[in-house]
């Protein structure tokens, strides 16, 4: 099992930045390819960035391409989303999750969630 905690979300005005984090325990953290998925009031899930298990790799969905940067930290079991020049379409509940494949986009390439942050951004 590997539990997942995310943190960092808020309220921001659009053109802000914030870092999420999701912080890991259980299992060897190192193992898993980590994601970042949003939901957003009345849609379904989608995926927002991946980062493969070293950290070496990444992708990101077209819409916060340039402006979120996904990043990890094995050391502190930590996982991270950079998120710069937010906008209002970026308000959502932001998800972490952990799984085995490399830089899946799917919900289904990822065994473990988190509970989620709410991110809100005002115009």
């Amino acid at each position: 099992q590997v539990q997942l905690v995310e943190s960092g979300g808020g309220l921001v005005q659009a053109g802000g930045s914030l870092r999420l984090s999701c912080a890991a325990s259980g299992r060897t953290f190192s193992n898993y390819a980590m994601g970042w998925f949003r939901q957003a009031p009345g849609k379904e899930r989608e995926f927002v960035a991946a980062v493969s298990w070293s950290g070496g790799g990444n992708y990101y969905t077209d819409s916060v391409k340039g402006r979120f940067t996904i990043s990890r930290d094995n050391a502190k079991n930590t996982v991270y989303l950079q998120m710069n020049s937010l906008k209002p379409e970026d308000t959502a509940v932001y998800y972490c999750a952990a799984g085995l494949k490399y830089l899946g986009t799917a919900d289904s390439d990822y065994v473990y969630w988190g509970q989620g942050t709410q991110v809100t951004v005002s115009s």
